[in-house]
């Protein structure tokens, strides 16, 4: 008996699924319906003045392994390669301020907190206030937690930059326990937060051997090559522009309707891994597992722009390090800048090439900002470059890449939608979901999600037959 998969949604998440589908059963029949001209999600690759770059994320996690195990997998191992130890800023109170270690947000070294000059006098004082306390019985946004610990100034000018960066959200609606988990295994009702952090990163800045751990990883060539590379090793069959407008049970199986309403194509298969945002999955499965969709329609999700400069060569001072991220209190357009030429070793073309720089714009709620055309995006980007960097020179290029209604927000209560979400689908013998909605929108945690839906997928199946996963 011949498995058969619909995975619907080309992203690293769905890409990844049909490979681990084709990994585990070698002959099974895999379809990637991706409703989309291209494969890849949020990850996409750009020439910008000749140079080819990231117009999504351009980075993962590397002390979570499977999103470098997964590129090592496809033959991508020998392109893995990690940013230059070069040290990043935060752009507040008027000038480029160095970033002091921290664990998303809550600082590990008081000395150097007060050095960056980040805070202000009270605010400094006010983290010395620190009650050691557990954590709350029901989940709390991350910056009424840390607030109540260390004081406003914190949250404002270091947490909310940290976690704007991630989700393009606010701190006082993200959840502490979803959006922030490193922050809440540092509580422990006996250590004031600022020790606990110290010796969160004394714990995970090096490997038993006592050597480096690089904590980001990325790809020669931009990582926005690994969904296209997945997908080629996974031998599924994959159809873009395929949107998938409707999905029923039958009484074998499953069977997905998609293509124009004028000429639609119906594909009956065994098991269906859905790989999408929480909106069309809960329009798929809506009449299947109603409670379901009910909660994936209460996961909101935030807008942002990419906008990448290219700049003639010496146009940033080298002393600045890779870029900053900007405070929302600073009341700035751009929220972070990323100097990628500086960053990553294969973007630096030295004195015969271009300078390239990302800046990115637009958090939840900030749909105004986002309405402005490109042109008007460019220029906001270089106007605050200039004030924060100094930034000089003729503009060569630009491409600004809109990425609407893509982050997913961890909003307060977020573990509890999610756990209702996916006791309803349990009950639902043949279908899956995955992505970035659920446990971690990083390349590492989306991977890990996407391989254990296969997983579960392959280990049913199994159950009905007399086949054996390998």
């Amino acid at each position: 008996m011949v498995l058969r998969v619909a995975v619907v949604g080309g992203g690293i998440a769905g890409v990844t699924a049909a490979l681990e589908l084709r990994e585990r059963v070698p002959d099974a029949e895999v379809l990637l319906l991706e409703a989309a001209p291209r494969l890849g999600g949020k990850l996409g690759l750009r020439e910008v003045a000749g140079v080819q770059v990231d117009t999504g994320a351009e980075s993962m996690l590397a002390r979570r392994p499977e999103g470098t195990d997964l590129a090592r997998r496809v033959g991508l191992g020998d392109d893995v390669v990690h940013p230059r130890k070069v040290g990043a800023s935060i752009w507040t109170r008027g000038a480029l301020r160095p970033m002091p270690p921290t664990v998303m947000g809550v600082p590990a070294d008081r000395a150097a907190l007060a050095a960056s000059g980040i805070l202000s006098t009270s605010g400094l004082w006010r983290t010395r206030a620190d009650v050691p306390r557990g954590l709350p019985e029901r989940d709390v946004s991350v910056g009424d937690y840390v607030a109540s610990r260390l004081g406003r100034e914190v949250v404002d000018r270091l947490v909310e930059p940290l976690l704007g960066g991630v989700y393009a959200g606010h701190a006082s609606r993200l959840s502490l326990l979803s959006a922030a988990p490193q922050v809440a295994a540092l509580v422990d009702g006996r250590t004031r937060l600022v020790a606990a952090a110290a010796g969160s990163l004394a714990r995970t800045r090096a490997t038993a051997d006592g050597a480096a751990t690089p904590v980001f990883a990325g790809v020669r060539g931009g990582i926005g090559r690994l969904p296209e590379a997945v997908a080629a090793a996974s031998g599924a069959e994959v159809v873009t522009g395929a949107t998938v407008r409707e999905l029923r049970r039958t009484p074998h199986g499953w069977r997905l309707v998609h293509g124009p309403t004028t000429h639609p194509v119906a594909v009956d298969v065994d098991a269906v891994v859905l790989a999408v945002p929480g909106a069309p999955a809960a329009r798929l499965v809506g009449e299947i597992a109603p409670v379901a969709a009910r909660a994936l329609r209460e996961v909101e999700y935030a807008s942002m722009a990419i906008v990448t400069l290219a700049v003639a060569p010496g146009s940033v001072d080298p002393g600045l390090g890779s870029g900053f991220l900007v405070p929302p209190v600073d009341g700035r357009s751009i929220k972070a800048a990323t100097f990628s030429s500086r960053k990553w070793g294969w973007l630096d073309a030295g004195a015969d090439g271009p300078f390239v720089l990302r800046t990115s714009v637009g958090r939840a709620g900030e749909e105004e900002l986002l309405q402005r055309d490109d042109a008007e995006l460019v220029d906001l980007a270089m106007a605050d470059l200039a004030d924060a960097a100094g930034l000089r020179g003729p503009l060569l290029d630009a491409h600004v890449q809109r990425w609407g209604g893509a982050l997913p927000q961890y909003d307060v209560g977020h573990a509890e939608r999610i756990a209702t979400v996916e006791d309803a689908v349990e009950r639902v013998p043949g279908l899956e979901l995955c992505g970035a909605a659920y446990r971690g929108v990083g390349i590492p945690a989306v991977v890990a999600g996407a391989r254990a839906a296969a997983g579960r997928v392959v280990d049913r199946w199994a159950a009905t037959t007399s086949r054996a996963p390998q």
